[in-house]
């Protein structure tokens, strides 16, 4: 009677319903599904997790001695730039003196062009201290006289001492003072030994 029903249960497709009802529901977990392909079972816990830096404190400054390491180049850097303007500013203002100095040299040269009273085949020499040393002039007696009373001028250009009016000589010394070589006043005519020195220069 037993197997009866039950192929009373089969031929109706109860007992089929009650063995699908009786099996086992899947499991929720993830056992049962292979592992997917390309996955990495070591990146396993919080997302994110390793994204994030290994040491934070390589990425930060190192306080004050950092700062002080920027301070220090900086300072570096405004005295190299100081040097540097004051290096310039000197080669700027030796170029315009340079400039100068030829200016001044040209107008002299231009100034004395026809102008010289020096002479050749004289018999007096006219000693003088210039630029800190004991210089001469070839002179004839009356020029020596004139230079003594302060009518004539000596003037250094080139090397070359020349004799000049005194007017010719202020002229110059407006132009340039230093190379005014001897210009006597009037009045204090200074005497002149046999050897053609005068009295009161210094040796």
């Amino acid at each position: 009677m037993a197997e009866s029903l039950r192929d009373q249960l089969l031929k109706s497709g109860i007992v089929k319903q009650v063995r699908e009802e009786k099996r086992p529901p899947a499991p929720q977990g993830g056992k049962s599904f292979p592992p997917r392909h390309g996955g990495s079972p070591s990146k396993g816990g919080k997302p994110g997790q390793h994204n994030k830096p290994q040491n934070k404190s390589q990425n930060k400054p190192s306080g004050g001695k950092s700062q002080e390491e920027i301070d220090l180049a900086k300072a570096y850097a405004i005295r190299a730039q100081t040097e540097a303007n004051e290096r310039k500013r000197a080669e700027q203002a030796a170029a315009e003196e340079a400039r100068l100095r030829r200016e001044r040299k040209l107008k002299i040269q231009q100034l004395l062009e026809g102008k010289v009273l020096n002479k050749a085949d004289v018999e007096h020499v006219r000693h003088f201290e210039y630029g800190g040393k004991i210089r001469r002039v070839h002179v004839d007696a009356d020029q020596l006289k004139a230079i003594n009373a302060g009518e004539l001028g000596v003037i250094q250009q080139q090397g070359r001492y020349m004799v000049v009016t005194r007017e010719l000589a202020e002229q110059v010394k407006a132009i340039d003072v230093h190379q005014v070589a001897l210009l006597v006043e009037p009045g204090s005519e200074a005497a002149v030994g046999e050897d053609g020195v005068p009295d009161d220069l210094m040796w």
